[in-house]
Protein backbone atom coordinates (compact mmCIF):
# COMPACT_ATOMS: atom_id res chain seq x y z
CA UNK A 1 0.00 0.00 0.00
CA UNK A 2 1.07 3.78 -0.87
CA UNK A 3 -1.03 5.21 1.37
CA UNK A 4 -3.11 8.46 1.54
CA UNK A 5 -1.34 11.08 3.66
CA UNK A 6 2.05 12.75 2.36
CA UNK A 7 4.13 11.17 4.95
CA UNK A 8 2.58 7.97 4.07
CA UNK A 9 3.51 8.23 -0.01
CA UNK A 10 6.89 9.76 0.81
CA UNK A 11 7.55 6.96 2.95
CA UNK A 12 6.93 4.91 -0.10
CA UNK A 13 8.59 6.17 -2.47
CA UNK A 14 12.03 6.63 0.02
CA UNK A 15 11.42 2.81 0.34
CA UNK A 16 11.61 2.45 -3.74
CA UNK A 17 14.99 4.40 -3.33
CA UNK A 18 18.38 2.74 -3.60
CA UNK A 19 21.82 4.42 -2.60
CA UNK A 20 22.76 2.18 -5.80
CA UNK A 21 20.58 3.06 -8.20
CA UNK A 22 20.69 3.96 -11.89
CA UNK A 23 17.98 5.64 -12.57
CA UNK A 24 16.03 8.86 -11.37
CA UNK A 25 12.80 11.09 -11.88
CA UNK A 26 13.60 14.54 -13.56
CA UNK A 27 11.26 17.18 -15.30
CA UNK A 28 11.77 16.82 -18.81
CA UNK A 29 11.27 20.47 -19.42
CA UNK A 30 13.59 21.78 -17.11
CA UNK A 31 15.98 19.18 -16.09
CA UNK A 32 14.93 19.93 -12.49
CA UNK A 33 14.49 16.92 -9.74
CA UNK A 34 11.48 18.40 -8.07
CA UNK A 35 9.92 17.12 -4.28
CA UNK A 36 9.04 14.68 -3.39
CA UNK A 37 11.57 12.66 -5.35
CA UNK A 38 14.83 15.36 -5.19
CA UNK A 39 17.48 13.26 -4.52
CA UNK A 40 16.53 9.82 -5.19
CA UNK A 41 17.81 6.79 -6.90
CA UNK A 42 16.06 3.96 -8.66
CA UNK A 43 17.47 0.43 -8.90
CA UNK A 44 15.77 -0.16 -12.26
CA UNK A 45 12.72 1.90 -14.67
CA UNK A 46 9.86 -0.31 -13.59
CA UNK A 47 10.64 0.91 -9.66
CA UNK A 48 11.19 4.53 -11.41
CA UNK A 49 7.87 4.27 -12.81
CA UNK A 50 6.52 3.19 -9.76
CA UNK A 51 7.71 6.16 -7.74
CA UNK A 52 6.52 8.60 -10.33
CA UNK A 53 2.96 7.13 -9.70
CA UNK A 54 3.26 7.83 -6.27
CA UNK A 55 4.63 11.57 -7.06
CA UNK A 56 1.27 12.32 -9.14
CA UNK A 57 -0.39 10.67 -5.82
CA UNK A 58 1.40 13.04 -3.54
CA UNK A 59 0.63 15.96 -5.96
CA UNK A 60 -2.96 14.60 -5.80
CA UNK A 61 -3.45 14.71 -2.41
CA UNK A 62 -2.10 18.51 -2.25
CA UNK A 63 -5.41 19.35 -4.28
CA UNK A 64 -7.03 19.50 -0.98
CA UNK A 65 -5.23 22.27 -0.30
CA UNK A 66 -5.17 24.17 -3.54
CA UNK A 67 -6.93 23.43 -6.71
CA UNK A 68 -3.98 24.99 -8.80
CA UNK A 69 -0.96 23.20 -7.81
CA UNK A 70 1.64 22.77 -10.89
CA UNK A 71 2.04 20.46 -13.13
CA UNK A 72 6.04 18.78 -13.58
CA UNK A 73 6.34 16.74 -16.37
CA UNK A 74 8.73 13.92 -14.79
CA UNK A 75 10.65 11.53 -17.30
CA UNK A 76 12.39 8.50 -15.79
CA UNK A 77 16.41 9.33 -16.37
CA UNK A 78 18.94 6.96 -16.48
CA UNK A 79 22.68 7.44 -14.84
CA UNK A 80 25.43 6.96 -17.11
CA UNK A 81 28.75 6.42 -15.04
CA UNK A 82 30.87 7.75 -17.94
CA UNK A 83 29.03 11.24 -17.92
CA UNK A 84 26.69 11.52 -15.48
CA UNK A 85 22.85 11.49 -15.88
CA UNK A 86 21.67 10.92 -19.23
CA UNK A 87 19.50 9.12 -21.89
CA UNK A 88 16.00 10.87 -20.39
CA UNK A 89 13.10 9.25 -22.23
CA UNK A 90 9.40 9.72 -21.36
CA UNK A 91 7.02 6.21 -20.31
CA UNK A 92 3.37 6.18 -20.13
CA UNK A 93 3.59 6.47 -16.14
CA UNK A 94 6.74 8.69 -16.01
CA UNK A 95 4.69 12.20 -16.51
CA UNK A 96 3.72 12.65 -13.32
CA UNK A 97 2.63 15.82 -11.13
CA UNK A 98 5.59 16.60 -8.79
CA UNK A 99 7.53 19.62 -8.31
CA UNK A 100 7.54 23.78 -7.54
CA UNK A 101 6.40 23.98 -4.16
CA UNK A 102 3.85 21.72 -2.98
CA UNK A 103 0.02 23.17 -2.41
CA UNK A 104 1.39 26.66 -3.80
CA UNK A 105 0.63 27.49 -7.92
CA UNK A 106 3.49 28.39 -9.85
CA UNK A 107 4.87 31.75 -10.12
CA UNK A 108 4.55 34.19 -13.05
CA UNK A 109 6.33 34.47 -16.00
CA UNK A 110 6.46 35.25 -19.61
CA UNK A 111 4.86 33.07 -21.63
CA UNK A 112 5.53 31.99 -25.01
CA UNK A 113 5.12 28.71 -26.91
CA UNK A 114 7.38 25.30 -27.49
CA UNK A 115 7.90 23.49 -30.47
CA UNK A 116 4.64 21.50 -29.37
CA UNK A 117 2.50 24.40 -29.05
CA UNK A 118 2.54 24.04 -25.50
CA UNK A 119 2.31 26.93 -23.19
CA UNK A 120 5.45 27.49 -21.44
CA UNK A 121 7.93 30.34 -19.63
CA UNK A 122 9.94 32.08 -22.38
CA UNK A 123 13.66 32.07 -22.71
CA UNK A 124 13.82 35.16 -21.65
CA UNK A 125 11.54 34.52 -18.55
CA UNK A 126 12.75 31.50 -17.22
CA UNK A 127 12.86 31.19 -13.44
CA UNK A 128 16.33 32.06 -12.25
CA UNK A 129 18.28 29.11 -10.10
CA UNK A 130 17.08 31.24 -7.15
CA UNK A 131 13.88 31.30 -8.00
CA UNK A 132 13.79 27.04 -7.95
CA UNK A 133 16.01 27.32 -5.04
CA UNK A 134 13.02 29.60 -2.72
CA UNK A 135 10.41 26.89 -4.30
CA UNK A 136 12.31 23.90 -2.91
CA UNK A 137 12.60 25.69 -0.40
CA UNK A 138 9.12 26.38 0.13
CA UNK A 139 8.22 23.48 -0.95
CA UNK A 140 9.77 21.59 1.89
CA UNK A 141 8.32 23.69 4.78
CA UNK A 142 4.83 23.79 3.09
CA UNK A 143 5.24 20.00 3.94
CA UNK A 144 6.48 19.63 6.71
CA UNK A 145 3.54 21.91 7.93
CA UNK A 146 1.12 19.45 6.10
CA UNK A 147 2.97 16.36 8.20
CA UNK A 148 3.37 18.29 11.61
CA UNK A 149 -0.60 19.27 11.68
CA UNK A 150 0.00 23.25 11.61
CA UNK A 151 -3.27 23.94 9.89
CA UNK A 152 -3.21 27.85 11.12
CA UNK A 153 0.31 28.04 9.51
CA UNK A 154 -0.53 26.50 6.64
CA UNK A 155 -3.26 28.51 5.66
CA UNK A 156 -1.71 31.91 6.77
CA UNK A 157 1.47 30.74 4.20
CA UNK A 158 -1.93 30.07 1.24
CA UNK A 159 -3.51 33.84 2.16
CA UNK A 160 -0.32 35.85 1.83
CA UNK A 161 0.56 33.53 -1.52
CA UNK A 162 -2.37 34.34 -3.01
CA UNK A 163 -2.06 38.07 -1.68
CA UNK A 164 1.08 38.70 -3.08
CA UNK A 165 0.80 37.00 -6.40
CA UNK A 166 -2.46 39.04 -7.35
CA UNK A 167 -0.34 42.38 -6.80
CA UNK A 168 3.55 41.18 -7.74
CA UNK A 169 4.52 40.08 -11.56
CA UNK A 170 8.12 39.40 -10.87
CA UNK A 171 8.66 35.56 -10.12
CA UNK A 172 11.73 36.09 -8.65
CA UNK A 173 10.21 38.59 -6.14
CA UNK A 174 7.29 36.78 -5.47
CA UNK A 175 9.16 33.96 -4.42
CA UNK A 176 11.37 36.13 -2.54
CA UNK A 177 8.31 37.00 -0.36
CA UNK A 178 7.03 33.92 0.02
CA UNK A 179 9.83 33.01 1.91
CA UNK A 180 9.29 36.28 4.11
CA UNK A 181 5.88 35.61 4.74
CA UNK A 182 6.32 31.82 5.58
CA UNK A 183 9.16 32.90 7.86
CA UNK A 184 6.64 35.44 9.87
CA UNK A 185 3.97 33.28 9.60
CA UNK A 186 6.48 30.24 11.58
CA UNK A 187 7.65 33.09 13.95
CA UNK A 188 3.55 34.40 15.23
CA UNK A 189 2.50 31.02 15.14
CA UNK A 190 4.61 28.41 16.35
CA UNK A 191 6.48 28.12 19.54
CA UNK A 192 10.08 27.67 19.48
CA UNK A 193 10.17 24.23 19.21
CA UNK A 194 7.49 24.08 17.42
CA UNK A 195 9.42 26.04 14.76
CA UNK A 196 12.71 23.70 15.54
CA UNK A 197 10.63 20.42 14.15
CA UNK A 198 9.11 21.92 11.32
CA UNK A 199 12.57 22.97 10.09
CA UNK A 200 14.35 19.68 10.93
CA UNK A 201 11.14 18.12 9.03
CA UNK A 202 12.33 20.41 6.42
CA UNK A 203 15.53 20.09 6.13
CA UNK A 204 14.57 16.30 5.95
CA UNK A 205 12.33 16.06 3.03
CA UNK A 206 15.24 18.10 0.76
CA UNK A 207 18.14 16.26 -0.62
CA UNK A 208 20.33 15.99 2.75
CA UNK A 209 24.35 16.43 2.48
CA UNK A 210 27.31 15.00 5.14
CA UNK A 211 28.38 16.72 7.72
CA UNK A 212 30.97 19.25 7.25
CA UNK A 213 33.45 20.85 9.25
CA UNK A 214 32.99 23.99 6.95
CA UNK A 215 29.34 24.04 7.01
CA UNK A 216 28.62 27.51 7.53
CA UNK A 217 30.74 28.69 4.92
CA UNK A 218 29.36 26.08 2.68
CA UNK A 219 26.05 27.77 3.16
CA UNK A 220 27.16 30.90 2.91
CA UNK A 221 28.73 30.37 -0.18
CA UNK A 222 25.45 28.67 -1.82
CA UNK A 223 23.67 32.19 -0.91
CA UNK A 224 26.03 34.01 -2.89
CA UNK A 225 25.91 31.55 -5.75
CA UNK A 226 22.13 31.83 -5.97
CA UNK A 227 22.58 35.39 -5.48
CA UNK A 228 20.35 35.75 -1.93
CA UNK A 229 23.44 37.91 -1.13
CA UNK A 230 25.91 39.92 -2.62
CA UNK A 231 28.85 38.87 -0.60
CA UNK A 232 29.66 37.54 2.60
CA UNK A 233 32.04 37.05 5.53
CA UNK A 234 32.42 34.26 7.74
CA UNK A 235 34.86 33.99 10.91
CA UNK A 236 36.22 30.68 12.11
CA UNK A 237 34.10 28.60 14.81
CA UNK A 238 35.16 29.70 18.57
CA UNK A 239 34.43 27.22 21.51
CA UNK A 240 31.46 28.08 23.94
CA UNK A 241 31.37 27.55 27.59
CA UNK A 242 32.13 23.63 26.98
CA UNK A 243 32.82 21.24 23.96
CA UNK A 244 29.14 21.16 23.37
CA UNK A 245 28.93 24.82 22.07
CA UNK A 246 30.39 27.04 19.38
CA UNK A 247 29.86 30.28 17.53
CA UNK A 248 31.07 32.78 14.80
CA UNK A 249 30.53 36.37 13.74
CA UNK A 250 29.54 36.50 9.71
CA UNK A 251 28.11 39.73 7.93
CA UNK A 252 26.08 39.21 4.91
CA UNK A 253 25.95 42.34 2.13
CA UNK A 254 22.74 43.42 0.31
CA UNK A 255 20.75 40.30 1.75
CA UNK A 256 17.84 39.44 -0.60
CA UNK A 257 15.38 39.35 2.47
CA UNK A 258 13.70 42.34 3.56
CA UNK A 259 13.50 43.04 7.83
CA UNK A 260 9.99 43.00 8.40
CA UNK A 261 9.08 44.91 11.86
CA UNK A 262 11.71 44.97 13.62
CA UNK A 263 12.77 40.92 12.57
CA UNK A 264 14.99 39.44 10.15
CA UNK A 265 13.82 36.57 7.87
CA UNK A 266 16.68 33.88 8.09
CA UNK A 267 14.53 31.39 6.95
CA UNK A 268 16.79 30.47 3.84
CA UNK A 269 20.21 30.65 5.07
CA UNK A 270 18.71 28.51 8.77
CA UNK A 271 16.87 25.58 6.69
CA UNK A 272 20.39 24.88 4.54
CA UNK A 273 22.48 24.96 8.09
CA UNK A 274 19.88 22.08 8.83
CA UNK A 275 20.47 20.34 5.60
CA UNK A 276 23.68 20.46 5.56
CA UNK A 277 24.56 18.88 9.22
CA UNK A 278 22.47 17.03 11.89
CA UNK A 279 25.50 17.60 15.01
CA UNK A 280 25.11 20.90 15.46
CA UNK A 281 22.06 22.68 15.90
CA UNK A 282 21.30 26.41 15.77
CA UNK A 283 20.30 27.72 19.01
CA UNK A 284 20.95 31.41 18.76
CA UNK A 285 21.58 33.91 16.04
CA UNK A 286 21.81 37.46 17.14
CA UNK A 287 21.35 40.05 14.44
CA UNK A 288 22.75 44.15 13.78
CA UNK A 289 21.99 45.89 10.73
CA UNK A 290 25.25 47.82 8.91
CA UNK A 291 25.55 50.08 6.28
CA UNK A 292 25.10 47.42 3.69
CA UNK A 293 23.76 44.53 5.40
CA UNK A 294 23.63 42.49 8.59
CA UNK A 295 26.34 41.30 10.95
CA UNK A 296 25.40 37.84 13.16
CA UNK A 297 26.39 36.00 15.64
CA UNK A 298 25.44 31.96 15.42
CA UNK A 299 25.56 29.96 18.00
CA UNK A 300 25.21 26.26 17.76
CA UNK A 301 25.22 23.21 20.29
CA UNK A 302 25.83 19.54 19.60
CA UNK A 303 23.57 18.58 23.03
CA UNK A 304 21.08 21.14 23.23
CA UNK A 305 17.77 21.84 21.52
CA UNK A 306 17.30 23.40 18.25
CA UNK A 307 15.73 26.84 18.76
CA UNK A 308 13.28 28.14 15.95
CA UNK A 309 14.89 30.53 14.13
CA UNK A 310 12.72 31.63 10.66
CA UNK A 311 12.98 34.95 12.21
CA UNK A 312 14.76 36.69 14.32
CA UNK A 313 14.86 40.10 16.34
CA UNK A 314 16.94 42.69 14.98
CA UNK A 315 19.46 44.00 17.81
CA UNK A 316 20.62 47.36 18.08
CA UNK A 317 24.27 46.88 19.29
CA UNK A 318 26.54 43.46 18.29
CA UNK A 319 26.25 40.47 21.16
CA UNK A 320 28.82 40.37 23.46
Amino acid sequence: MVGTTLTQIRTHIESLASDDGTYELVCGRTGERPVPVDGFRFEDRETAEAAARAARKYRSALRRYDPNVPYYDLIVSEHDSRSGFGGATATAEGWATAGATPGLPEPPCDLGTDAGGRTECAADGDRSERVEFCHRVAAAVFEALVDADHRAVETAVMDAYFDLAETMSSADDLCLRLLESMATALHVHLASAEQADVLERAASNLASRPDATKTLAATLAEMERLDLVESYTCSAWRSGPDATTRAAELTLEDYALSAREGRLPVLPVVLELYRRTSSWRPVSLHVTSTESGWHATLSVSSASSAVGLASVPIHEHAAD
